[in-house]
């Protein structure tokens, strides 16, 4: 069972890294947000385009935390808690009539960019963590 489910969570933690790095590396979260700062890009596109990967990050999160729980296997729970924690919260602060977590209304005012830029390099680096300790264990 245990290493059932460790395999499963490791699985879901590479979909994870995948997203992450999609997000950080190729055209989404850094390079779409850098173009934005830049205004290669409109506001709209980008934040449509980062929109639509929220929930299933945020689904691959709950899914390796509820995993580690239900194993009992409580540091590594612990250790996804927050985050999976922070994607919900996200999620649900978004006020009424935004678009989404990203919003081409205010994604410039109070340095949500330069937030938003932090938050994808920090959960990168949280998700290669973890891969690690699944790969482990």
């Amino acid at each position: 069972m245990e290493a059932a489910v460790f395999i499963l969570s490791l699985v879901d933690c590479c979909a994870l890294i995948f997203l992450s790095v999609y997000f950080f590396i190729i055209t989404l979260t850094i390079i779409t947000l850098s173009d934005l700062e830049c205004d290669y890009i409109n506001a709209r596109s980008c934040c449509s385009k980062l929109n639509k990967w929220v929930i299933p990050e945020m689904i691959a999160q709950a899914l390796a935390t509820v995993l580690m729980l239900v194993s009992m296997h409580w540091f590594v729970f612990l250790l996804n808690l927050p985050v999976a924690s922070w994607d919900v919260y996200r999620y649900v602060k978004v006020p009424m009539g935004n678009m989404g977590v990203y919003d081409p209304t205010e994604i410039h005012n109070r340095g949500q960019l330069k937030s938003h830029m932090k938050e994808a390099m920090i959960k990168l680096g949280f998700h290669l963590l973890c891969f690690f300790i699944y790969l482990y264990r």
